[in-house]
């Protein structure tokens, strides 16, 4: 009987947390996105998101993920492009950025699980937030990278792509 009110604790927390953070995150101007956003920066390491489609073979599995758009109709639906435009392009790559930051914020309550459950229980919890997040979070910057690649020198990067293209 424990165990049956430990998962209805902990999906009832879940789900709270989860509501709470994605509105939080669905709230912030689309402005904030659109800007350089150090933490949400494609490195040059990740060669504008190839590197997780070498290493992971995104291409083969992103369309399985859950889009948030069709939980919550008001979202912006990252599924498909709206547009060709730079301007869509950068509205797209911003909305990335949201649903990037959305998934980073997702996992950090983990580790509050551990007040009230067995560790056995805290670290399934804890693994669960990764595995529920970290494939969203790879998506999101493999689609920001590509973007970012054709928009070029967009308002964001402008001068790191120059520094990229010089140092090749």
């Amino acid at each position: 009987m424990m165990l049956i009110g430990l998962l209805v604790v902990n999906t009832v927390a879940w789900l709270v947390l989860h509501f709470a953070i994605s509105a939080l995150c669905f709230n912030i101007p689309l402005r904030y996105f659109l800007k350089d956003v150090a933490f949400l920066r494609i490195a040059p390491w990740e060669k504008n998101g190839e590197v997780w489609n070498r290493l992971l073979f995104v291409k083969k599995w992103k369309r399985y993920l859950i889009d948030g758009s069709s939980i919550v109709k008001k979202s912006y639906d990252k599924r498909r492009l709206h547009g060709t435009k730079q301007e869509d392009l950068l509205i797209f790559a911003a909305e990335t950025k949201r649903a990037e930051l959305t998934h980073w914020l997702l996992m950090l309550p983990a580790p509050l699980f551990f007040l009230w459950n067995p560790d056995w229980a805290g670290w399934i919890i804890l693994a669960y937030a990764l595995l529920a997040n970290i494939p969203f979070i790879i998506t999101q910057r493999y689609n920001r990278g590509r973007i970012e690649s054709i928009v070029g020198s967009s308002r964001y990067g402008k001068g790191r792509r120059r520094k990229e293209r010089k140092s090749r």
